[in-house]
C-alpha cells in the first residue's frame, strides 16, 4: 500500500526529522520526501499494514508542520 501527502515541509532538515518520528513510531512503513516538488511530497508505503494516514497527519502537525492526503 502506498499514500502520499502535501506537505509544508521544505528544508532537509526538518525532512529528516519527520522521518526520523515516523520511523520510529511505524517500523513497517518506508517514508521519504520529494522535496522538489511543488506540493513537498510525502510518500509513505508498507506492505504489511494499513497506512494509518490520520496519524501521519497528526505526527507533522504536531512538529509545526502541515499535511494532507492526495
Amino acid at each position: 500500500m502506498i499514500e502520499v501527502f502535501a506537505t509544508n515541509i521544505t528544508t532537509e532538515g526538518k525532512a529528516k526529522k519527520v522521518l526520523t518520528q515516523i520511523e520510529e513510531a511505524f517500523p513497517d512503513y518506508i517514508a521519504n520526501f520529494d522535496l522538489e516538488d511543488c506540493d513537498k511530497i510525502l510518500r509513505i508505503e508498507t506492505h504489511k499494514t494499513i497506512i494509518d494516514t490520520k496519524s501521519i497527519i497528526r505526527l507533522v502537525n504536531e512538529m509545526n508542520g502541515q499535511a494532507s492526503l492526495l
